[in-house]
């Protein structure tokens, strides 16, 4: 009985380390990959009218909420309102 305990713990203290340590998947549901050509190119080059999910412009030095949301469009813009970077979360 006491190895049978044993096991079980150790069985439930592995399963919440993995879970614990695994990523979150990065890649996202956004649409982000699709768009990539867009990096480079003025504000007014992405047309938003085709998005039907969530989705933040980021100017430069904007503060942005650290949450992962994988189906979440961020566009990124430098000083100049060109698009430097757009990914999902």
């Amino acid at each position: 009985m006491k190895y049978l305990m044993a096991a079980l713990c150790a069985l439930a203290l592995t399963g919440c380390v993995e879970e614990e340590n695994s990523m979150p998947d990065m890649s996202g549901t956004c649409g982000a990959d699709g768009m990539q050509h867009l990096v480079g190119q003025p504000r007014e080059a992405f047309d938003d009218s085709g998005i039907d999910g969530a989705m933040r412009i980021l100017p430069p030095a904007s503060m942005m909420t650290m949450d992962h949301r994988p189906d979440r469009l961020n566009i990124e813009l430098d000083e100049d309102d060109i698009i430097t970077r757009l990914w999902c979360g």
